[in-house]
């Protein structure tokens, strides 16, 4: 991280990549001012999308800044997950009153009929994070609106996480994942005369892939697994809740038995205890296999990272675990670049230093109880 002469706080690294900007963000420290400055840019439309959007100091700035530009005329949108934020009505109003549109995504209706209808569908959550402002400047990665992920100066919990700001084609991708979803959940009519230049313009550099509804379901997991079996020097991951698929686990043994560098960064400091007893649980198959496994300590971990070998690299949303590789909505920006992967493989190693790296004496010293409840809580999510 670097501080500017005027005291702003610069992005972790910016590259151009083909047609794009991109500027690696670290923790809510970096990626808050930046989300924030383009949102205060905005003159035609801002669409937010994202699982957790508190009604804390933190959700309390960025409903400041959505509704002072919903008064000047700007059309802002905001998608919230009905289950990751549970507003208050009084906090939605004074939104409302502004002028902003909240879609709240699958809310948990309490009917016998609902329940029927919709069981299935209620795991389904919408764990996206997109920004996009203008159709000019967009942002996905890991990080939700709330306190957790502010630095602590300014009142937070200093989460580490990782986000991703975008200039470029991928941006228009980024608007149409927002809109399909907005028009499927039945949001108000958009004012198409503020979205007329948002031609698709591929670029292999930068591609953004979705998990959908009904369709894209695999895109993600597919293209982690492709990028893993081809693998031939280095696979890098760093995942907050680190529960892989029988086929991912298969990819990435294979790869370390093959002789890749295979190095998995997971929370052993977490928002979510289950899930760490749980990936506990593929440890020893994984370092039977040569996978080097580190547990982040300190924070709370909720990055979601990932680079394979000097080209490819991946920023987003998507955990490596059923819940996003099955069921949620997610998003992932996928950056093939030498000169970004080996950005993202600085950030790794510096994160290295706030590890500790499982070995085999490591199962030796757990309590019975850990490990019952490892062994208990991996096999109830492979059932998911």
């Amino acid at each position: 991280m670097t501080t500017g002469r005027t005291g702003r706080v610069e992005a972790y690294a910016t590259l151009r990549v083909g047609e794009h900007r991109l500027s690696l963000l670290r923790d809510g420290e970096q990626a808050y001012p930046s989300m924030l400055e383009a949102i205060a840019s905005a003159r035609s439309h801002i669409c937010l999308e994202t699982y957790i959007f508190r009604a804390d100091r933190t959700g309390r700035r960025f409903a400041r800044a959505l509704a002072e530009r919903a008064r000047a005329g700007v059309e802002v949108n905001v998608i919230v997950d009905a289950w990751g934020s549970p507003l208050p009505g009084g906090f939605v109003r004074r939104l409302q009153r502004a002028g902003v549109r909240i879609l709240h995504y699958n809310p948990v209706r309490l009917s016998w009929r609902a329940l029927r209808t919709r069981f299935a569908r209620f795991f389904r959550r919408n764990h996206r994070k997109v920004l996009v402002v203008d159709n000019r400047v967009g942002f996905t990665g890991g990080l939700n609106i709330a306190d957790d992920y502010a630095s602590e100066r300014d009142g937070g919990q200093g989460w580490r996480d990782t986000h991703l700001r975008i200039e470029g084609p991928a941006v228009a991708e980024l608007l149409y994942i927002f809109r399909r979803t907005w028009e499927k959940e039945g949001g108000p009519p958009l004012d198409e005369s503020r979205y007329r230049n948002e031609a698709r313009r591929p670029d292999p550099k930068v591609r953004v892939l979705a998990s959908d509804i009904r369709r894209g379901r695999r895109m993600i997991k597919d293209a982690f697994l492709q990028a893993m079996r081809q693998a031939r020097e280095r696979i890098w991951i760093t995942s907050a809740y680190f529960l892989p698929t029988r086929k991912m686990l298969k990819a990435l043994c294979g790869a370390a038995q093959r002789g890749v560098d295979v190095r998995v960064i997971v929370a052993g400091t977490t928002d979510v205890i289950p899930a760490r007893y749980a990936a506990q649980s593929y440890y020893p198959r994984l370092l039977k296999s040569g996978v080097r496994v580190y547990e982040w300590v300190g924070t709370v971990l909720h990055a979601k990272t990932a680079l394979v070998d000097r080209d490819w690299a991946t920023v987003g949303s998507s955990n490596l675990d059923a819940l996003s590789l099955r069921k949620n909505l997610e998003v992932n920006a996928f950056v093939e670049d030498r000169a970004f992967n080996e950005v993202l493989a600085r950030l790794f190693e510096e994160d290295l230093e706030n590890c500790v790296e499982i070995e085999w004496r490591w199962f030796r010293y757990r309590p019975l109880l850990d490990r019952l409840l490892s062994f208990v809580l991996g096999r109830l999510q492979r059932w998911i």
